[in-house]
């Protein structure tokens, strides 16, 4: 008996190209950026990295540009594994513009002669020698000494440029993601560039080290039990997409205990990235030893991209059980703001002080994003746009003050600073005013939107605590600016570097946009609020 098999034409799901050509155009030149990496000599990699890096960031956002400027109605594509709709272009726009500021500190080479990133202590030898001088280099092949041609200056090495392109597709992945594989696999493809990347620093090389494993290791933690999570949820819905889960919570006959339990560990891992408070544990160490310009790349786009995934779940899959979770989140949002604003009180490190800032300020946007209203969208991406360039010029800034260990992150080191670069110091008293919340900065603006969000969704006892977690956390920025004004310098004291034109444009930017949405908002706030998630 024979049985003769009968052809079944595959159906291809349609795709809108337009839709996700900003995402394409990354993930494509990324892929190339690694060819590049691998067949390019070592000393033409350098400016062949930092073009085709730029030019991809320019090219996806002209694409994002020309597609957002047909006025689209929220779609999903790629069989609806991914949402394009008005959320999803502001946080890719966002992402984008964040990452155009983190490529120009990581590309800048005149701040750290030879850049800030060299694969071992032998290529540091080679580019400064016994004495400060250019030796490293004699009597030993090109290759050998790490950095290029005997005629070429000493160079950095260039990996981290497609690692950079491959996490800001892994983050554009993430906060498109309409089923909850998708977000997994975009949470892992943004995640592992950016463990390898805090091990790259050229200067103090084990703590570098030591931070990327930990990254790792609590990394993996947290994707096991967003993983975890995520099977319970497909149990109780028989689905990962996010619109048939808020079916499924709304008419599902079986018990919540696979709802509740599968939601709890999947917003670990979601609350993990966004460093909210208590899963911020890595926060500290991984932004005091990665290199700076790395720590600016995490701290600004990371954070984007951990808070558009936490949204799009809220909002779409677990909107209609908002009061079984709220309770839980408040208390979750309570301790990120309590951790972040006493324990930074404690620190004596500038990088450590911003890791745990960021951890309270991931307090007040999960205030927004708990926030079930258009408003509380519209607040929670906005402040998400204020945050992210306020601290990408905070981390320039800090890379500038050095002595000859290179950076000076105690803050002892950054007594008198005013009267060694009155600029700097200035430059540095406004972002942190921003980042404290006072009025004509980003900063205010952005914390008066979400409040207000959240009192309109009857937080008021939330919004209470956020303004005196406030207060308190105001107290380390001013401790800053006091000891910058009014102390005096130590004669060994730190200097401060000339920065580069790449260094100077990124803090530029970051310090014009965060007066510019301090003063006039409402562009941002008008296209933060253009639309809705899809579903």
């Amino acid at each position: 008996m024979s049985f003769i098999a009968q052809a079944v034409p595959l159906e291809v799901p349609p795709i809108d190209y337009g839709a996700i050509a900003p995402l394409l155009i990354v993930l494509g030149m990324a892929c190339i950026s690694v060819l590049v990496e691998a067949f390019l000599p070592r000393h033409q990699r350098w400016p062949v990295q930092v073009a085709l890096t730029l030019v991809t960031l320019v090219g996806a956002g002209l694409a994002l540009g020309l597609y957002a400027g047909t006025g689209p109605d929220g779609i999903t594509t790629l069989a609806d594994a991914v949402a394009v709709d008005p959320p999803t272009l502001f946080l890719w726009g966002t992402l984008l513009a964040l990452a155009l500021g983190s490529v120009l500190l990581i590309a800048d080479r005149s701040v750290e002669p030879g850049g800030a990133f060299l694969a071992s202590a032998e290529s540091r030898a080679a580019v400064v020698g016994v004495g400060g001088s250019r030796a490293g280099g004699v009597g030993r092949s090109a290759e050998e000494r790490g950095y290029g041609s005997p005629d070429q200056a000493p160079t950095m090495q260039t990996e981290v440029f497609p690692f950079t392109l491959f996490a800001l597709g892994g983050m554009m992945t993430f906060v498109a993601a309409n089923d909850l594989l998708t977000m997994f696999i975009a949470l892992e493809v943004l995640s592992l560039p950016l463990y390898l990347m805090c091990g790259l620093a050229r200067r103090r090389r084990l703590l570098s080290q030591e931070a990327a494993v930990k990254y790792f290791l609590l990394g993996a933690f947290a994707s096991a039990f967003f993983l975890y999570g995520l099977a319970l949820i497909y149990g109780y819905a028989g689905t990962i997409r996010f619109p048939e889960i808020a079916d499924s919570v709304v008419a599902s006959p079986m018990s919540d205990a696979l709802l509740l339990g599968g939601l709890a560990l999947l917003v670990v891992g979601l609350m993990f990235k966004g460093s909210v408070g208590p899963f911020h544990t890595w926060t500290p160490d991984v932004y005091q030893g990665a290199p700076t310009p790395v720590t600016a790349f995490m701290a600004a786009c990371t954070k984007v991209a951990a808070f558009g995934g936490i949204l799009r779940v809220l909002h779409v899959a677990f909107g209609d059980s908002r009061w079984e979770w709220r309770g839980v989140l408040w208390a979750v949002a309570i301790a990120s703001m309590a951790i972040g604003a006493v324990i930074g009180l404690t620190q004596t490190d500038v990088k450590r002080m911003v890791a745990y800032s960021s951890v309270a300020h991931a307090g007040f946007l999960l205030i927004g994003a708990m926030s079930i209203t258009e408003q509380g969208v519209s607040g929670t991406l906005f402040y998400l746009l204020a945050y992210g360039f306020t601290t990408l010029a905070v981390f320039g800034v800090i890379s500038l003050v050095r002595d000859a260990d290179g950076e000076a992150t105690h803050l002892s080191r950054w007594a008198g600073l005013a009267k060694r670069s009155p600029v700097l110091a200035a430059v540095m008293t406004f972002l942190l005013l921003a980042l404290a919340g006072i009025p004509l900065t980003s900063g205010f603006t952005a914390k008066f939107a979400v409040f207000a969000a959240a009192l309109e969704d009857g937080m008021a006892p939330l919004v209470v605590i956020a303004l005196v977690a406030s207060a308190v956390a105001a107290f380390f920025y001013i401790r800053v600016i006091v000891l910058m004004y009014f102390s005096e310098p130590a004669e060994d004291g730190p200097a401060v570097t000339v920065p580069g034109a790449f260094t100077t444009a990124a803090i530029t930017l970051g310090v014009l946009i965060t007066l510019v949405l301090g003063i006039v908002p409402t562009l941002a706030l008008g296209w933060a609020g253009a639309g809705g998630f899809v579903g």
